[in-house]
C-alpha cells in the first residue's frame, strides 16, 4: 500500500510518519490484503490538530475518517479509530461482496461531477444565471444493492451517494438526513409486481 504524509503548514516528522504507516498498514491489512493506497493529511485549528485519512482499498471503495485532539498523534488515533470501526461493523459484506454473482459483468455508468462555487449575496450575479464551476471530474456510478450502497456511503464519510439499483437498474440515491437516519430516493415510486 502507497502511503502519503502530508501537512498543511505544518511539518510532519519521521516518528510521526512512522506511527502512522506502521498503525494504518495494520489496520487495514486485517480487511484488505491489497489495499492501493492512503493519504493522511495533518493540519492545525488554533490550538487543536486535525487528522483526514482517506483509504482507496479497491475499485469504488472508498474509506474516509477524521478526527480532531489537542495532541497531532492522539488526531490520528482517533480517526484511524473510526476507520476501523466502520470496517468491523462491514467485515462480512466486504468480504461477501462478490460472492453469489456468478460471471455477471455489470455495466458501469460513467458520469460528470461537478464542484461549484458557493453563492454570496454580496456576489453579482453571473450574466447567464449559472454558478461558477470550480473543478470538473468523471465519476463512476456503480450497480449496487441498496444496502452496498448505504455501506459505501458510511464508509466514504460522504453524505450522499447516487447508484444503479441492481433490483430494477434505475437510479437511485441514498443520504445522511439531518436527524441521522438514511434517506432513499427511488424515482419509480411505488412497485406493482
Amino acid at each position: 500500500m502507497d502511503i502519503t504524509v502530508k501537512g498543511k503548514n505544518l511539518n510532519v516528522g519521521e516518528a510521526l510518519r512512522a506511527h502512522v504507516e506502521g498503525n494504518l498498514v495494520a489496520d487495514v491489512t486485517k480487511f484488505f490484503d491489497r489495499a492501493l493506497l492512503a493519504t493522511v493529511i495533518f493540519s492545525r485549528e488554533a490550538h487543536m490538530y486535525r487528522s483526514e485519512i482517506t483509504v482507496h482499498a479497491g475499485r469504488g471503495l472508498v474509506m474516509q475518517g477524521g478526527a480532531t485532539a489537542d495532541e497531532i498523534y492522539a488526531a490520528f488515533d482517533a480517526a484511524l479509530s473510526r476507520i476501523s470501526k466502520r470496517l468491523r461493523r462491514y467485515k462480512r459484506r466486504l468480504r461477501d461482496h462478490h460472492k453469489g454473482r456468478g460471471a455477471e459483468t455489470e455495466e458501469v455508468l460513467s458520469a460528470q461531477q461537478y464542484v461549484l462555487a458557493p453563492e454570496h449575496e454580496d456576489d453579482e450575479v453571473p450574466q447567464d444565471g449559472q454558478p461558477a464551476v470550480i473543478a470538473e471530474m468523471t465519476a463512476e456510478i456503480d450497480t449496487l444493492t441498496v444496502s452496498e450502497a448505504v455501506m459505501r456511503m458510511d464508509l466514504a464519510d460522504s453524505p450522499v451517494m447516487m447508484f444503479r439499483n441492481r433490483a430494477h437498474g434505475g437510479l437511485n440515491v441514498v443520504y445522511r438526513r439531518n436527524d441521522g437516519h438514511i434517506g432513499w430516493i427511488d424515482p419509480r415510486g411505488t412497485r406493482e409486481g
